[in-house]
């Protein structure tokens, strides 16, 4: 017969166990199934999406305005952690660029993917240097190139449709880099700022290419909601189940535009937004997304 004294240890080390065969099971069962996570981080008026792909890569698309991204890093990845496979810059706009400057300074970077167009700001100018500094490889973007992410997922660049490397774009906007992220039922669609403009030339090349797709489950909504972008013909061609929007509280360009609001809900798309959620994380087995917000 145990006695009580004895009884208490007993039962300390059975919690402690079972502690650690679940967490084991967890952590088993998450490797075995393959997820896919996508985190739309909530640091203001701007864009930061991290991805960490089912083999394990990680990518980082924009980093926002300020330095906020780091402290996002910091709970997301390990704290051991400080190398990222790929960073995407859709374009160098202070709110999609800045932070990427201060992700540079302090991780290990294998890849940089962005169009390399010309952009006058200082914050542009580090970014470069640190790249050549580090001696970080750099890849042009252009539509029709596709990344393999192993383990089945795939990155389709679906725009630019030209080099744009040195040139300065009139609109800097539909300069973005788009890009569609699928795992195999799963499609993230992930638009940069990209304008009307561009959106009719995305619905064309869909319609005239074979190998190019535009219908995605989740839809990034291009420029933070401005009414400068998503038409109601280019959610008729995407079709997606739910719509992230990145802004800021009460920012002062008041994104997202009520006009995009109501073509969202028009077309029955979920909406999702950093400014009322905080961050947005959802996670694919290749056949469902699940979502989970975080304030």
């Amino acid at each position: 017969m145990f006695s009580i004294k004895k009884l208490k240890k007993f039962t300390f080390t059975l919690l402690v166990i079972t502690a650690i065969l679940l967490w084991t099971a967890v952590w088993y069962a998450e490797s075995q199934g393959k997820i896919l996570e996508v985190t739309f981080f909530d640091i203001g008026q701007g864009d930061a999406i991290f991805i960490e792909t089912p083999g394990k890569h990680q990518i980082l698309i924009d980093g926002g305005q300020t330095d906020a991204i780091l402290a996002k890093l910091g709970r997301k990845m390990p704290f051991y952690d400080h190398s990222l496979d790929l960073i995407i810059l859709t374009h160098p706009d202070a709110d999609h660029l800045n932070g990427l400057v201060e992700v540079l300074e302090r991780y290990s970077v294998d890849l940089v993917l962005w169009t390399g167009v010309e952009h006058q700001t200082a914050a542009y100018k580090q970014f470069k240097d640190l790249i050549k500094e580090k001696q970080i490889q750099t890849k042009i973007a252009l539509s029709g190139q596709i990344l393999e992410l192993g383990e089945s997922a795939l990155l389709y660049i679906l725009w630019p449709e030209n080099n744009l490397s040195g040139i300065k774009p009139p609109n800097s906007n539909d300069g973005s880099i788009i890009a569609r992220l699928v795992y195999n039922q799963s499609e993230f669609l992930f638009t940069g700022d990209a304008e009307f403009e561009i959106e009719k030339k995305l619905i064309t090349n869909a319609g005239t290419r074979n190998n190019l797709s535009l219908q995605s489950d989740v839809l990034k909504i291009s420029h933070h909601g401005s009414k400068n972008g998503t038409s109601k013909e280019f959610l008729q061609a995407v079709r997606p189940k739910a719509g992230v929007i990145s802004s800021g509280i009460e920012n002062r360009y008041k994104h997202p535009a009520e006009i995009v609001l109501q073509n969202l809900q028009s077309a029955k798309v979920k909406i999702f937004r950093t400014d009322l959620m905080g961050d947005i994380k959802m996670r694919s087995n290749g056949e469902r997304i699940e979502v989970q917000t975080e304030r």
